[in-house]
């Protein structure tokens, strides 16, 4: 019997294949894909909500400045129109007008639009060629005030009142206002643009978080049931997705700001043409200034730290969801 039992030998158990690993388990393997289609897909998406973003926000900053330099010019400015009457003579009206006008104090200089000068500008809504001699076009006086003060136009007003009936003052404060209005809608909308891309950015960062996490719920079931903290787990897909979020924002921050250097650019060059003096008289020299290229940057940045956000509460939502 000892015999028998010292010849009897156990035999090991055979380990049951398990198969390789999946890949993000194995070591020093990031929990997420480093590089994948959707993640590239992603970038793209990023980088044009980020330029369509980058380019509103230089509108409104463009806009707004061009807008004060605007408001800036006219409150600056006063206009005297005197009217033609056949029984004065205008140019005597004219003269009188400039004398009243030169003798206020807070008057810098005064310069008188010819004859000719006015009738030119009618050409751009009555065409040029035209015999203006039946027309009784008003003469203009355009007055700049000085720089720091706040006028009062009421004295000028009356001495103008009491020496030519003829002439009225135009200190464009309907304009200015109708300007600011203006100015301050548009801004408005520009930043409901930026308002809306960011929106959209962010749903589709939920969209591609939640695709990945599909791709990865049995791993993440797996570390989750394991006792892996969900902070690191939300972590890991935090940090890739803000990779994803610089890299989309940077490309898109660096197309805006390509784009409008080269607007600028062209701006100046057409600036002898009659078309670049109407850009230059609308948009100023299409220069949006640090401000503006901050904006672009500061957008570039919310994009990227939305990515991250917004993919570290889609991926919590998730785990808690595991319970």
């Amino acid at each position: 019997m000892m015999r028998r039992a010292e010849q009897t030998t156990v035999q090991p158990v055979a380990e049951p294949d398990l198969g390789p690993l999946p890949e993000t388990l194995r070591r020093n393997q990031p929990l997420v894909p480093a590089d994948s289609v959707a993640g590239r897909a992603l970038v793209t998406v990023i980088a044009i909500l980020t330029f369509l973003a980058a380019l509103a926000a230089g509108a409104a900053e463009l806009v707004a400045g061009v807008s004060a330099e605007w408001r800036s010019s006219i409150s600056r400015e006063v206009t005297i129109q005197v009217k033609p009457n056949t029984q004065r003579d205008i140019e005597a009206d004219v003269a009188t007008a400039t004398a009243v006008a030169g003798a206020d104090p807070q008057v810098d200089s005064v310069s008188v639009y010819s004859k000719e000068e006015a009738e030119r500008l009618l050409a751009p809504w009555l065409g040029t060629g035209l015999d203006l001699v039946e027309l009784p076009v008003p003469r203009l006086v355009v007055v700049r005030l000085k720089g720091g003060i706040t006028p009062d136009l009421a004295g000028m007003k009356q001495q103008l009142a009491e020496q030519v009936p003829t002439a009225s003052l135009d200190d464009h404060r309907l304009w200015i206002a109708r300007l600011s209005t203006m100015a301050g809608t548009l801004v408005v909308i520009a930043l409901a643009i930026v308002g809306l891309v960011l929106t959209a950015a962010a749903l589709a960062i939920a969209f591609a978080t939640r695709g990945a996490v599909a791709s990865s719920r049995e791993i993440l079931e797996v570390l989750h049931f394991v006792g892996a903290d969900d902070r690191f787990i939300a972590r890991e897909f935090q940090l890739r997705f803000l990779g994803l979020g610089l890299k989309g924002g940077a490309i898109g921050c660096l197309a805006a700001i390509l784009l409008i250097a080269a607007l600028g650019f062209l701006a100046g060059y057409w600036r002898a043409s009659p078309g670049g003096d109407q850009i230059e008289a609308l948009f100023g020299a299409f220069d949006i200034g640090w401000r503006g290229y901050g904006a672009v940057v500061v957008v570039a940045a919310i994009v990227a730290a939305v990515t991250a956000l917004v993919s570290r509460v889609t991926v919590r939502r998730h785990l808690s969801g595991l319970g």
